[in-house]
């Protein structure tokens, strides 16, 4: 646990380095689009994924489609077994320059500063007010620790979840000025309903906050709250008013990033998954898992190398290092080495986001 902890907070101290590229705020202007609701535009097409290139990774979407589905194959996967995993950030809608969940923390320390004043002199608090990237350079665990149970914690969990819908109709991507809800990527989308149209119930498993992405996952990808596996804080039952409620605490219950996602995906459907889709160092264990399951499985990685569309980053093939969403080439070595496919967002996709014109 203790391994996992440090290899997350490495993970979340790295990210916190990246508020120099944030340049602005908020926009109060709500989002008027889903991305899943344009998605299904594309359902009448003979094509079921039109943002995707002709090459090996559609064809082997399709491929492992008609095997596990056709009940005269040797490699038919019964409808119950039918599971496909996605972790998100990365794989499903942007994570550069900085988490989605980074930045509500830090515009939620913005927002209760108010009632805080001693947060003006107070680390790491004062840091992230002053936007003092120096500062935030040093950030221990403890540090994050304090930025998240100060954000997150001491509320219901509709409480948290109802802010959370609240920042994602208002915060806009500092790149493309769009809202977070439509910086998903319309690819994924059209495979998540692909598989879901032949039977495969998808999940969202990512190491971000399991309440957080169950609070938009409806909306934003047709995924409902209870298929959403993420990392996660203890709650306890309480009354309020003879009403029962569940407060959320400051105390880490899951941390489900790493190994931590096959352990999880086990924990919480008692099986491998079929497909599991990445992009990253932190979903190697999950496809991993996936393929020691036996049978036909799929096995997929997104590489960012598309830095005019969206980023380009790795720094396996030679693409800049990064440390939001690393890519390492040991990581593409074992991809080759064990068939799994990896789907390059430059040639693979002929579109990227969800409702953008390009």
């Amino acid at each position: 646990m203790k391994t996992h902890l440090a290899c997350r907070a490495a993970l979340v101290w790295s990210t916190l380095v990246c508020l120099t590229f944030i340049t602005t705020g908020c926009s109060t202007e709500p989002s008027h689009s889903t991305p899943f609701a344009a998605s299904a535009a594309f359902a009448a097409d003979a094509d079921p994924l039109p943002s995707w290139n002709d090459g090996s990774a559609k064809k082997a979407i399709f491929d492992f489609v008609k095997t596990t589905t056709d009940k005269n194959s040797s490699r038919f996967v019964p409808p119950e077994e039918r599971i496909a995993t996605f972790d998100q950030d990365g794989t499903t809608w942007v994570s550069h320059p900085i988490y989605s969940q980074v930045l509500f923390t830090f515009d939620r320390v913005a927002a209760l500063a108010p009632q805080h004043p001693e947060w003006k002199t107070t680390p790491p608090f004062q840091a992230v007010l002053t936007g003092d990237q120096e500062a935030m350079a040093k950030f221990t665990l403890k540090d994050i620790e304090a930025l998240v149970f100060a954000t997150h914690t001491g509320m219901t969990t509709e409480a948290f979840q109802s802010i959370v819908r609240d920042w994602m109709a208002k915060a806009k991507h500092p790149r493309f000025q769009r809202p977070y809800s439509q910086m998903v990527y319309q690819p994924m989308l059209e495979v998540m309903n692909y598989l879901r149209d032949n039977g495969y119930k998808t999940y969202i498993v990512t190491g971000g906050g399991q309440d957080f992405v169950r609070s938009y996952a409806q909306q934003v990808y047709g995924i409902p709250p209870e298929q959403i596996i993420g990392s996660a804080l203890t709650t306890k039952y309480e009354y309020n008013d003879r009403v029962g409620v569940l407060m959320r605490e400051p105390k880490l219950l899951l941390n489900n990033d790493l190994a931590g996602k096959a352990e999880d995906i086990y924990l919480f459907l008692g099986r491998h998954p079929k497909a599991a889709f990445g992009n990253s160092s932190g979903d190697r264990q999950m496809l991993e898992y996936t393929q020691a399951g036996g049978g036909a499985s799929l096995e997929m990685l997104v590489l960012h190398d598309d830095g005019v569309r969206e980023y380009a980053y790795g720094p396996a093939q030679g693409l800049p290092d990064s440390k939001v969403g690393n890519f390492p080439q040991t990581l593409y070595d074992e991809a080759i080495a064990k068939g799994w496919t990896v789907i390059s967002m430059k040639n693979d996709w002929n579109r990227i986001f969800a409702g953008a014109a390009e």
